[in-house]
This record gives C-alpha cells, structure tokens and sequence, in this order.
C-alpha cells in the first residue's frame, strides 16, 4: 500500500480537516482519516497490480510485492478496489458524500489516468498526475464542511500540485537508467538531464512562491510565515545546488528533502491556525 506515501496523504488530508472552520468530534475525524488513508492504498494496489511489468525492471520497485511475485495481482485489484469502494462508502456514511465524491475521484485520478493513460505516455506524467496526491487536503476540507468551495483548501491542493514535479523528478534524475531499461518517458529520459535541472528548479521557485498564498489570500500568520520563509530558502538551495552539480547524491538530498518540506509546511499551518484560536479564545 505504499505506507510511505500514505503517511504524506494522510497528513495533508488531516491538514485539510483540522483547518476547516467546522470542529469535528475526534471519533469523526478519526473515520475520515481513516477513509483516506484506505483510499491511498487502494491506489497504491491497483498502481502497482498495473505497473507489475515495469516494477519488475526497476531496482527501486523489483522487490514490490506484486511485482516479485509473493502477491497475485489478480488478487491486488480485486482487494484494491474492494478498498477503493470501502474507502468511498465509509466517508459517504460517516461524514457526507461531498468528500466521498472527491476520495473517489482522487482515486480514479491516480489509479487511470495517472497510471494507465499518463505514465506510460508523456514526460508530464507526474506534473498532471500530481493532482491526484494533491486532493487530500480538498477531501479532508470536505469531510469537516461538506463543500469543497472555499479558498484555503485549494491553496494546500496547489502547494502539492506544485510540490510534485521537483519531488519526483529529483528521484527520476537519481533513478533516470531504470526509467530508461523500463520505457518509461520520465523527463531525464526524453529530455535529458540539464533540461530536467531546469525544470526543477523552475518548479521550486513556483512551489516557494506558491507557499506564501495561504498568508495573502487566507489569513496564515506569522509563524507560519517565518516558516514558509525558511523552507523556501533551503528548498531553492537544495535545487539550485542540483541544478549545478553532476553529482548523483545532490538530487536525492533534494528529494530527502521535499518530503520533510511537505511535511513542516503543513504541520506549521496547522500550528499557526491552533495559535490564532489560541489567541481569539
């Protein structure tokens, strides 16, 4: 299921529910944390039982569980989509079906037209298919308010769009001889390194850039301002150093990094927004 990738849905879909404006009683909050959490891996399961002939060549994927055989993946899609539907009928019954409807679409995005139309395909695979890993704080926002039109989630959904692209790219540039053994167009292998530098570096300036919205257009404070700042700052030194080195270890400090990022910046929203309560109260 990906339990590495979960945890970073999980956590951006809780960010999403614990900055709604509506207060959910814990056992609520835990269900559709839960929900979401099912959902990733019922992703993960039907990405992988697709992907089993590709992850058998990579030496990042080859030890996958379907891909080396321990699981059937016959058996992955039928228990992935098990979880896909148990995931979407849990959030419908114990929060509201607006947040059902966005799980279920996340879902759909990552497990069609991420893996099987895009990734194959184009080199903007991961800058369109990180949409599906940028839902969750739209789904989690959802959960709390039952309506997705508001300003704040959009903005987080927009930090992980973003985010994406500089994220796995760093991983591709490291990784760049598997992509290639696998026929997998990721853009160090269709367009080569330095332009793939480029494009990172390009995407991190966006991503800073972006990571100063929820303070002009929703009302984050100052320490998630200092925050942001200092993130911003060392995420553009990791990209930069990358964008100038020929040094393997340099993209996979930026990727190491990214995470973390993700991770910090959330957690001081979510730390900024308790503080104004605080303050209000």
């Amino acid at each position: 299921m990906k339990p590495g990738v979960m945890a970073l849905v999980v956590f951006t879909g809780a960010t999403g529910l614990w900055l709604a404006p509506v207060a959910l009683n814990p056992f609520l909050q835990l269900l559709a944390i839960l929900s979401i959490a099912l959902g990733s891996g019922a992703g993960a399961m039907l990405n992988m039982a697709y992907d089993r002939d590709i992850d058998r060549i990579m030496r990042r994927t080859m030890t996958r569980p379907i891909a080396a055989g321990r699981i059937h993946h016959e058996d992955a899609q039928a228990f992935g989509t098990m979880m896909a539907v148990a995931s979407v009928g849990l959030m419908g019954l114990a929060l509201n079906w607006v947040a059902a409807a966005w799980l279920g679409f996340a879902i759909f995005f990552y497990a069609v037209i991420y893996t099987m139309l895009l990734k194959r395909h184009t080199p903007q695979n991961i800058v369109i298919g990180g949409a599906a890993g940028a839902f969750p704080a739209v789904i989690g926002w959802a959960a709390a308010t039952g309506s997705a039109f508001a300003v704040l989630p959009w903005l987080l959904f927009l930090i992980v769009f973003l985010w994406t692209p500089s994220h796995f790219w760093a991983l591709a540039l490291y990784r760049h001889e598997d992509y290639r053994k696998a026929q997998v167009p990721m853009l160090p292998v269709t367009h080569g390194e330095a332009y793939t530098k480029r494009a990172i570096f390009l995407y991190s300036l966006l991503l800073v850039a972006s990571s100063f919205t929820p303070i002009i257009l929703a009302d984050a404070g100052l320490v998630y301002g200092v925050v942001a700042a200092a993130l911003g700052v060392n995420y553009l030194l990791h990209a930069r150093r990358v964008l100038g080195s020929c040094e393997p270890k340099d993209a996979m400090r930026l990727f190491g990094f990214s995470i973390l990022y993700l991770f910090v910046l959330f957690a001081a929203l979510v730390g900024d927004h308790l503080l104004l309560l605080f303050n209000a109260a």
